[in-house]
């Protein structure tokens, strides 16, 4: 009787929580750190993780790397996983699948990664729960480098929320800093005027335009190419009253909600003892002050479960990664992901 009891409390605490998760939509960036399978594509360049390459790439290493991955998703929004997540360094969308179908089958994700013309074969990629959103529309941006350079697509995806609320999503993994910040930074501001033409384009249509651009964009939020060429504002606020929002000249603006984090200190990612916060969420203006959905002041986080962190030595406090140079650590990635929550108000 008692064993009775404690299964339909269980099962009410669970509906409890189902229910309640409909007031809140939870949206989550994870860089994967090169979630590679171990075939060799002739097309690309993917000789550092083969079987015979020095990394010793193989099944049972990458099997460790998604179960880690799926572990680190699944524990987000309480256990619930994100309702949206997108990623970036992964080869192509089959892996997201297999990591779905093998570790994440109950949280109902569905996946999409356009193939890439960047050099290595990385590309970006989107999860979201098939329950929750109906796919509409899958879009890809050029990002056009000087020279013969090659670099990710920037993916838009337009979803539907609870058959009702459109939300366009974009997912971004901007040049690196190779070569010096300062002598890589044209290729980033190419990425945000990119990005920001298909944002003006949607803007422009319907200046009430839910979109949440996410993502690796290996500048930090007061860099030009996020500050000037994207027009990402920063957010700043202690609580949700200090939102205010009211010019009409502000339409087109965007609004970066992991600056009062970066302010503060904190980073996704760590170089040479040096945070800097690369992962980023930015949101339309009716995602601020909108009557439907709207951002949860101050829920932006660094997202670092204890299980993911170095725990000693020269990184301590760093992400703890698959590896350190060619030294096999069986870890998640060299990258926190970050998160942001945002309130589905009654209508």
């Amino acid at each position: 009787m008692y064993k009775i009891l404690i299964v339909l409390l269980i099962l009410f605490q669970i509906n409890i929580i189902a229910e309640g998760k409909d007031s809140t939509l939870y949206a989550a960036f994870y860089n994967l750190e090169n979630l590679f399978d171990t075939e060799d594509d002739p097309s690309t360049d993917d000789s550092e993780f083969q079987i015979d390459s020095p990394k010793e790439w193989n099944q049972e290493r990458l099997d460790r790397k998604m179960y880690n991955l799926a572990r680190v998703i699944r524990s987000m929004n309480n256990y619930l996983g994100p309702d949206i997540l997108g990623v970036c360094e992964l080869e192509h969308e089959f892996l997201l699948d297999s990591m779905n179908n093998q570790f994440l089958k109950d949280k109902n994700y569905k996946s999409v990664s356009p193939n890439s013309p960047d050099g290595r074969g990385i590309q970006t990629g989107i999860m979201f729960k098939s329950n929750l959103f109906n796919l509409l529309e899958v879009f890809t941006d050029t990002v056009k480098l000087s020279g013969r350079s090659r670099t990710r697509l920037i993916l838009g995806t337009t979803l539907i929320y609870n058959k009702k609320d459109t939300i366009y999503i974009f997912i971004n993994h901007w040049p690196s800093r190779r070569g010096g910040q300062e002598q890589s930074e044209a290729n980033r501001i190419a990425a945000a005027k990119t990005l920001r033409a298909r944002v003006e384009s949607i803007l422009y249509k319907n200046p009430l335009a839910k979109i949440i651009i996410m993502g690796d964009f290996n500048d930090e939020p007061n860099n030009i190419s996020i500050l000037e060429h994207l027009k990402a504002k920063p957010l700043l606020c202690e609580v949700e009253e200090d939102i205010k929002l009211t010019s009409v000249d502000d339409e087109t603006d965007l609004f970066n909600l992991s600056y009062q984090k970066f302010i503060d200190g904190f980073g996704s990612y760590k170089f040479q003892d040096k945070w800097n916060m690369l992962d980023q969420i930015i949101v339309s203006r009716n995602l601020i002050i909108g009557e439907k959905i709207t951002y949860i002041c101050g829920s932006f986080e660094v997202y670092k479960p204890e299980f993911i962190v170095t725990k000693s030595g020269k990184y301590k406090g760093a992400p703890f990664p698959t590896y350190s140079g060619k030294r096999y650590l069986g870890g998640y990635s060299d990258h926190f992901p970050v998160v942001a929550k945002f309130k589905i108000n009654k209508r």
